[in-house]
């Protein structure tokens, strides 16, 4: 179990977007510093979170940039794209499995040395479509199915090393993402519907659960997916 003083350190893959970003403003706010990696334009308005570009699927900058923290106590991997209907092309399929799911692996396997000398902790984002099929994204849903047993299975591997390894699973989170289907009222309605608490998520919604999985409040919790969803998942 951590104990420090000092302020935990913490790192965000896909950290400067969506639920990434979310997550890595609630460490913020919880007192972490906080390490946020990601592609694209990185957020210019957060002069509290350090961002840094990093490409998950590149397993070199991984291993440089994770090897080159001094200390580590939390992960969260939230780096992941989703390509609807374009999935069903066998390449397209490989790029998402290699960032959602190879990604999440090289992040977990370069940050375990740190995180065994803190005794900390690492979270995966895995999703609903973890547990049902998704026919435009294939991809997306194979990753996130990969994402709990990777999960499970790294949890009792690197219990050796006194690092938990849990994961939540959000229901439809309104986020860009998946800003094309809350512009369809149709489709929107129809899942809002479909969710016992009728409506959807906000990233606001991931920040606790989060927290709590990664904090000493969950000491005895490893390997379990927490789903986030308003219900979606008993439905």
């Amino acid at each position: 179990m951590i104990n420090k003083t000092t302020p935990l350190c913490s790192f965000v893959s896909g950290g400067t977007s969506g639920i990434g970003l979310a997550l890595a403003k609630g460490l913020k706010s919880a007192g972490y510093d906080v390490i946020a990696a990601g592609l694209g334009p990185l957020p210019k308005d957060e002069a509290s979170l350090k961002f840094i570009e990093l490409d998950v699927r590149d397993d070199n900058a991984v291993k440089k940039l994770i090897g080159g923290l001094d200390e580590l106590d939390a992960v969260i991997n939230a780096a992941g794209i989703i390509r609807r209907e374009e999935e069903l092309k066998p390449e397209v399929f490989d790029q998402v499995i290699d960032i959602n799911l190879n990604g999440t692996m090289r992040v977990c396997a370069a940050a375990r040395p740190l995180l065994a000398k803190s005794g900390g902790s690492i979270l995966n984002i895995a999703s609903m479509l973890s547990y049902f099929g998704g026919g435009l994204v294939p991809g997306y849903s194979a990753s996130k199915g990969g994402i709990v047993q990777l999960t499970k299975s790294l949890a009792i591997a690197y219990a050796l090393d006194n690092i938990r390894v849990n994961a939540i699973a959000p229901g439809w989170i309104e986020t860009p993402l998946t800003e094309n289907l809350q512009n369809d009222p149709t489709r929107y309605k129809a899942i809002k519907n479909r969710t016992p608490m009728k409506r959807w998520g906000t990233t606001e919604d991931l920040i606790e659960p989060a927290l709590f999985l990664l904090g000493s409040g969950a000491s005895f919790i490893t390997g379990s997916v927490l789903n986030v969803d308003g219900g979606y998942a008993v439905m």
